[in-house]
């Protein structure tokens, strides 16, 4: 399965990461609107300020996935998930109220969210921040759930 790192049993921790070539496209964008943003310039401050802020945007963002990339762990007391710019947190099963996968439909394409629900805040994880489809690391999640010690707890 792409994006599962360790692929133990569902017993044992697993975790699910940026795609590698993910971060790499992103500065690579941000180096493109840097170079267009002083070739289109024409001495005009507004343009060259408009591709710097946005490549400043995806360097951000690519440094992010650079220095963060396993963005959810499961593990049988819980999953840890990415908070912030590129801190972590750790939801005990007890704390975790739904694990869902939210599908939507627009322009013709089907989107996948996985969307872990803790009542106090909502994670939200697509197929880009996992590596797999989101409904496949759902199935995951259930699995441990219903193996650690909260002693299967029902997942709404």
């Amino acid at each position: 399965m792409l994006g599962v790192v360790d692929s133990e049993p569902d017993t044992s921790a697993r975790q699910w990461r940026v795609d590698r070539a993910l971060p790499v496209c992103k500065l690579g964008a941000a180096a493109l609107f840097v170079a267009l943003g002083v070739a289109f310039a024409d001495g005009s401050p507004v343009r060259l300020g408009a591709g710097l802020l946005v490549a400043a945007v995806l360097l951000g963002w690519g440094v992010r996935d650079l220095v963060a990339p396993v963005r959810l762990v499961v593990d049988p007391g819980g999953v840890t998930v990415i908070q912030g710019f590129a801190g972590r947190r750790h939801i005990p099963w007890a704390e975790v109220e739904r694990i869902t996968v939210d599908t939507r439909a627009r322009l013709g394409l089907s989107t996948e969210t996985l969307e872990i629900d803790r009542g106090a805040s909502l994670h939200l994880f697509s197929r880009y921040d996992l590596g797999v489809a989101p409904h496949e690391v759902a199935e995951v999640l259930h699995a441990v759930r219903a193996t650690g010690p909260a002693g299967g707890a029902p997942i709404r």
